[in-house]
């Protein structure tokens, strides 16, 4: 089997996880090769495009801790890719069913007024880009079995992308306070995850620009109306059924959404 022919089926296999539960780790398969995670990750998009149907509306950024790139072997994020059908209104109720092994984080989403696509863009331009910011819920998942991920493993699985949910948006403006402002996340009224724009490689904007400029650099540059989840602002909670989780973000308000069955 040569490597294009590897990489399809690993990619199959991934896509078929969905429904009939997580795969084992394959990194190894793959010579640890970052590369390659990302053309799987590129093929299953594609597919999800052609084949399902289903429409781009966004990117995520991963890995935005430096102790857990450190932890993995990594000097940098990872990305991947945000769908229409991901999206959860904020307030609104999911069924935890349709997921595999979820774990919500809280972050900051940033939406775009226009195409971002100019390879030269410095990040004193990127503000004039930004129409909105939001406070927004991540909800995490691995098609890998016991979130026994290494990056090649998050990166080719969507960079472990689940569902998502952004709060009421703010027109943004370059004086809002995206490093010190502080975040809490409850579950069922009580704290279960704490940080600030600090943690998510010290601004959640310098973040959005590394992504933004990544993108631009592989040739999918983000469009006008898109948004990025900016990374997480303090650890990942394991979601339970039944619960409902809250996070506020100060100068940003509240988002919130509840997994039942």
């Amino acid at each position: 089997m040569n490597n294009a022919e590897l990489e399809a089926q690993i990619a199959s296999r991934l896509r078929d996880a969905y429904t009939s539960g997580p795969i084992a780790p394959f990194a190894p398969d793959l010579d640890g090769d970052i590369n390659a995670a990302y053309r799987i990750q590129s093929h299953n998009t594609e597919h999800a495009q052609k084949v399902q149907g289903r429409r781009i509306v966004g990117r995520k950024i991963g890995l935005t801790s430096v102790a857990v790139q450190k932890q993995l072997g990594v000097n940098q994020p990872d990305y991947g890719v945000l769908f229409e059908d991901m999206a959860i209104e904020n307030g609104a109720k999911t069924d935890v069913a349709s997921l595999l092994q979820p774990k919500i984080e809280a972050e900051i989403a940033f939406g775009f007024a226009v195409d971002v696509d100019d390879s030269t863009l410095e990040l004193s331009d990127l503000a004039a880009k930004i129409e909105w910011v939001a406070p927004a819920l991540e909800i995490v998942d691995s098609r890998i079995a016991d979130w026994r991920i290494g990056i090649v493993e998050t990166i080719a699985d969507n960079a472990s992308s689940g569902r998502f949910v952004i709060g009421q948006k703010t027109n943004f403006n370059s004086e809002i306070d995206l490093v010190s402002c502080q975040m809490n996340m409850l579950e069922n009224g009580q704290s279960v995850s704490r940080g600030s724009g600090l943690a998510c490689l010290g601004n959640p904007l310098l973040a959005t620009f590394w992504l933004v400029k990544k993108l631009i650099e592989v040739g999918h540059p983000i469009r006008a109306g898109e948004l990025i989840l900016s990374g997480a602002l303090g650890p990942m909670v394991n979601v339970r059924n039944g619960g409902t989780y809250g996070a506020s973000v100060d100068g940003l308000g509240e988002v919130s959404v509840t997994f039942g069955s």
